[in-house]
């Protein structure tokens, strides 16, 4: 989980101040230098629906094998997702 030697430090303000909706797909990308609300590395790069949101973070549904997970992650650790 490091980072690139230019990527170190602190994230971007738009990180923060970026709103998902619900229902959106999300990817889950782990940023190693914030530590709240931080997904298990099992889930990194996963693709992701926003359920709901809660407090700072989000609800997240996540196919696990045959199952659905929910995760409560921050709006650091998620990227938009803009495939199909």
């Amino acid at each position: 989980m490091k980072k690139a030697p230019r990527a170190k430090g602190k994230p971007k303000l738009t990180k923060f101040l970026t709103e998902h909706a619900i229902g959106a797909s999300v990817i889950i990308k782990i940023d190693s230098s914030q530590q709240k609300a931080l997904p298990h590395r099992r889930f990194h790069g996963k693709i992701g629906k926003v359920v709901e949101v809660r407090g700072r973070g989000y609800v997240v549904s996540v196919a696990q094998g045959n199952s659905m997970r929910e995760l409560i992650v921050r709006t650091e650790h998620l990227e938009p997702y803009k495939g199909t």
